[in-house]
């Protein structure tokens, strides 16, 4: 009796402390921490802000409406938020001071008033990123500033064509996925009023062509520190199929995060 006893008791303990530790057990998993989650909103909010303007006053291209989309694609893939307007009201100092980067995606003519050129010459000076896609050169060609600032002026174009592309610079973001030549189609500007201070990224061969006017110095994309600001531009993207294209993607997605200085 006393054997069964005592077998009983060891057996009564055993089950006690098994269920001890199974609570215990239970209650570190459901203490536990669950993992840190960052919600859509708030990395919405950390991400820099690009306001893209397409107003023309001029020629309108059919491929705007496809680079606003390819921005949007790209901008939701590497975390940059798109606003696309043709308002140049939006051109004021507090407006302003919401973007990082302001992107003149194929404006043409005299796109900004007097009030709206100050208020975006101050936010250059105050370190504000331009970035210019094509026809941005074809645009304010009565403020001299901003020629200075987008580099140069359009002044001609053949008809659209395939064309050689050397690469000056293949350690740029947007250029160093490029081999030392680029064979792409597009309409090729002939320019007028170079900026001398350009730091050249692609330049065109006029070899591979016909219409240039330029000769050997021909830049087609070119970036440099300007008035306390960064610019980029790129003669590239008149054709809609070029916003499909991998190589012309990353390349605006380099000049983009080169603009935002990440």
């Amino acid at each position: 009796m006393r054997f069964i006893f005592k077998s009983i008791v060891v057996l009564l303990l055993t089950l006690l402390s098994s269920c001890g530790a199974s609570k215990i057990d239970q209650q570190v998993i459901l203490n536990h921490p669950e993992p840190l989650r960052i919600s859509k909103s708030k990395l919405a909010a950390t991400a820099p802000k690009i306001l893209v303007f397409t107003k023309t006053a001029g020629y309108r291209h059919e491929a705007i409406e496809k680079g606003v989309e390819t921005l949007k694609e790209l901008g939701l893939q590497h975390n940059f938020e798109i606003t696309q307007t043709e308002d140049s009201l939006q051109f004021n100092t507090e407006n302003l001071k919401k973007y990082q980067l302001v992107l003149f995606l194929s404006t043409t003519g005299d796109v900004l008033g007097a009030k709206e050129e100050e208020a975006f010459k101050a936010y250059i000076h105050n370190g504000g990123s331009f970035m210019g896609v094509h026809a941005a050169s074809d645009t304010e060609y009565d403020w001299p500033w901003y020629g200075k600032l987008v580099g140069a002026y359009f002044v001609s174009h053949p008809e659209q064509q395939e064309a050689r592309i050397n690469v000056e610079d293949g350690s740029h973001p947007s250029t160093a996925h490029l081999n030392d030549t680029w064979t792409h189609f597009d309409e090729w500007y002939n320019f007028k009023n170079i900026n001398p201070d350009l730091h050249v990224l692609l330049m065109l061969d006029e070899a591979s062509y016909l219409g240039g006017i330029n000769g050997d110095n021909h830049p087609i994309a070119w970036y440099h520190i300007f008035d306390g600001g960064r610019a980029f531009y790129t003669g590239l993207g008149h054709t809609e199929a070029s916003y499909d294209e991998p190589d012309f993607r990353k390349h605006l997605l380099g000049a983009i995060e080169w603009c935002l200085k990440r």
